[in-house]
């Protein structure tokens, strides 16, 4: 039976109240009095609840991070990145998703308002940023990582999804591939844009299919631009996922990458380096952007001030086998 505080109040004769603040380090306990408790709690093995010891403290050295789900490709390394700058600082990690929609955020809610935790780092999902700015209003601190354009009341990091796109391109150009095909993800995302954007500043001419970020978009594609017969020499897929479809649908048409077509994707998930052949891809640094996130809103509960402006890390074009 796990011991409470009530069982080391009536052992060493003191009040709930005595207890608490000799757990929390307060000096207005009689020396003696502190003593004797140390030694009842030590002797029953009475582990104080974290919540109960950061709310006396004014702090649960807890934080907290939002993220819309955990199936997207990337948010595993992302989330190591949080979760191995956190530890390191002793702090510990709430995570909640959106899975459930508005049950979901009714249940983060709950959370804030019960100060479970001390701030927040968020990838933000779709219908939340009204929710989260008024939290943000309210003084919770939040750091927001990303991947949908540029908000500027709230700290964040972000990668140069322009410049990786104009990387692409440059390597399709130099490689002498002139009709590429787009496929990107929803349009509504700012790194879509700014994607699109940074290969055409390249190679301004080609057609464009709107995916959605799945194997199956990027299957679906390449399928449209074959059976419309459009020429195409070369496919830059906003991300790894989509990639793998375009892959997958120019084996089936019997297209031979990279020699009939090149191939590149975006994000470098670990499934980059296994597919059929090898991608060709633009290397997001999540881990890094994880570990950046987290270490802004570490130093930002600490007193540090955060920057204005979002903090930018470089993408990197990682050649593989699929556009040599």
């Amino acid at each position: 039976m796990r011991v409470t505080i009530a069982d080391v109040a009536r052992t060493a004769g003191v009040s709930k109240t005595t207890v608490s603040r000799v757990v929390n380090g307060k000096a207005d306990v009689d020396g003696s009095t502190a003593a004797r408790v140390r030694e009842v709690i030590a002797h029953l093995g009475y582990v104080p609840s974290s919540g109960a010891v950061g709310l006396a403290r004014g702090s649960s050295r807890t934080v907290g991070m939002l993220v819309p789900s955990l199936t997207w490709p990337w948010m595993g390394e992302l989330l190591q990145g949080v979760v191995d700058t956190v530890e390191a600082a002793d702090y510990g990690l709430l995570l909640f998703t959106c899975n459930r929609g508005a049950e979901s955020v009714r249940r983060f809610t709950d959370q804030v308002s019960a100060r479970a935790f001390d701030g927040l780092v968020v990838v933000e999902p779709e219908n939340t940023l009204g929710h989260l700015t008024a939290l943000h209003r309210a003084g919770l601190p939040i750091v927001l990582i990303d991947d949908r354009g540029h908000h500027p009341e709230f700290p964040s990091v972000v990668t140069t999804n322009h410049e990786g796109g104009a990387s692409a391109a440059r390597h399709l150009r130099d490689a002498g591939r002139t009709r590429p095909l787009v496929v990107t993800g929803p349009q509504d995302f700012g790194c879509v844009r700014d994607r699109l954007r940074g290969f055409r500043s390249v190679l301004p001419t080609g057609p464009v299919v709107h995916g959605d970020f799945t194997e199956h978009g990027g299957r679906a594609a390449v399928e449209q631009l074959l059976a419309s017969g459009v020429e195409f020499d070369s496919v830059f897929a906003h991300n790894d996922i989509s990639a793998v479809g375009v892959l997958k649908a120019l084996r089936a048409a019997g297209r031979h990458v990279p020699d009939d077509v090149a191939v590149i994707g975006f994000d470098d998930i670990p499934m980059a380096e296994h597919t059929e052949p090898p991608l060709t891809t633009v290397r997001q640094p999540t881990r890094r952007m994880g570990e950046t996130a987290a270490r802004m809103l570490l130093s930002h509960l600490g007193g540090t001030a955060v920057p204005d402006e979002p903090v930018v890390l470089p993408t990197e074009l990682v050649v593989r086998h699929s556009a040599p």
